[in-house]
């Protein structure tokens, strides 16, 4: 089985028993809103226009009494000419009215005065309509500018663009963009050793369907939950070897099918990571054992067909031949009785093909006591020999629950590969989500 180290402990990282470990929180961070990042940019697009014009005609600016070095001189510019005009205007209308119209009192001749100067001072309005449109902008922009400078915003409803950053301080991970869907996200998460996870986020870690790249040595595909595999997934590596189940907390719990770049093959039941239970273990070389296991190793009851030929059913203890079994040779050989860590210990009877027999005592593989076929010893062990081959033979199977485990792993393989192509496209189309993920 591959195995991955990373550089940094808080990446996700393959062992021998979880392949997997959690990944560490994520912090958020925010920037200016979009509007005021476009009024910025049209802000400074004024001041350019308005150098340009400056070091095309510096003398005529100076006569106009602005500084040219100055960013607020275009402004003065062009808000100068509106606010003169407004200025006289007013100063106009109170000098009439207070010093005519109050001294002699309203008329039809003075009404029809107001009315005319209206007139003309809403076609004046009219004529410089442009100009004056220009000087409130750029007054507008000034005014936005200055408060951004105290820090200020002139924009209270704007809510600050939000981006997914990743683990606290890692400095070198790439900003990741989110899009809402419903209470999950879909997101694009790339660490500095090389992995990156595409796929569904919620609370700030992997949640829901993703797919996890490990950099240069492999994938997984599936289900999701806390930053951990769980669920139904498929986890592959670059030399071949591939495992589809079913996942809890990062490890392989349930059933499933792990197959080896060698050939090799298990397939039954897992706990936390290792083969646990009923299982068929297949070899490339034509051996296949099956029966029980226990924390990765044969244990407890199975049939072992050897790829010579010879086949053993009986008891496992630790991955060896142990216990009460019958050992049936390719040569047509055959020992029923008892073993210890892979030899015939204890009583037993050994037939050969011509049909001769030695019954006795054995110790490490060789009759060390002969004895009558019919001693009480030698009977009760060959007979405990056939019931524990009888009951390894008839062990309950569970391929039905295996094949349902793999079709879930793929079903969950394939909603990973759609969020992780949706993941990319919103990251593509720099969307962006409001809201802490």
């Amino acid at each position: 089985m591959e195995t991955q180290n990373t550089n940094s402990q808080s990446k996700l990282a393959r062992t021998k028993s979880s392949l997997l470990r959690c990944s560490s929180p994520t912090n958020r961070s925010s920037i200016h809103s979009l509007g005021s990042v476009n009024e910025d940019e049209f802000y400074d697009v004024e001041k350019l226009d308005k150098k340009k014009k400056k070091n095309g005609n510096k003398k005529n600016k100076k006569k106009r009494g602005f500084d040219s070095g100055s960013g607020s001189g275009s402004i003065r510019f062009v808000a100068a000419p509106i606010l003169g005009f407004f200025s006289g205007c007013s100063l106009f209308f109170y000098v009439f009215y207070f010093f005519y119209i109050g001294s002699v009192g309203p008329t039809s001749e003075n009404v029809l005065l107001i009315l005319i100067f209206v007139a003309v001072a809403l076609y004046l309005v009219n004529r410089n309509k442009r100009v004056i449109h220009r000087s409130v902008s750029v007054l507008k922009h000034s005014w936005d500018g200055n408060l951004k400078r105290l820090g200020f915003s002139s924009k209270g409803s704007e809510k600050p663009v939000q981006w997914f950053i990743g683990e606290t301080g890692s400095a070198d991970k790439e900003k990741v963009k989110v899009k809402e869907n419903g209470t999950r996200k879909e997101g694009v998460e790339c660490y500095s050793n090389g992995d990156f996870y595409e796929g569904e986020f919620h609370g700030g870690k992997c949640n829901g369907s993703g797919v996890y790249h490990y950099f240069g040595s492999g994938r997984y595909e599936g289900d999701w939950v806390d930053g951990k595999y769980d669920g139904y997934g498929i986890e592959s590596w670059a030399r071949g070897s591939r495992y589809k189940g079913c996942y809890r907390q990062g490890l392989r719990h349930g059933y499933g099918v792990y197959r080896f770049y060698t050939g090799d093959s298990y397939s039954g039941e897992w706990c936390n990571g290792q083969s646990h239970g009923f299982g068929v273990q297949s070899c490339s070389d034509g051996s296949c054992y099956v029966g029980e296991f226990k924390f990765g190793v044969k244990h407890g009851l199975g049939c072992y067909q050897f790829r010579n030929g010879d086949k053993y059913t009986g008891e496992y203890f630790g991955d060896k031949i142990h216990g009460f079994g019958v050992y049936h040779f390719a040569n047509g050989h055959c020992y029923e009785g008892a073993w210890h860590e892979g030899r015939r210990q204890g009583y037993g009877v050994y037939s050969f093909r011509n049909g001769d027999r030695k019954h006795g005592e054995w110790d490490g593989g060789v009759l060390r006591q002969s004895l009558p076929p019919q001693t009480h010893a030698v009977l009760t062990s060959v007979q405990a020999a056939r019931r524990t081959a009888e009951n390894a033979v008839n062990l309950l199977r569970n391929d039905e629950q295996v094949n349902k485990a793999v079709t879930a792993a793929n079903r969950a393989a394939t909603a990973a590969r759609v969020a992780a192509v949706k993941a990319v496209q919103n990251r593509m189309g720099g969307k962006f989500c409001n809201d802490q993920v």
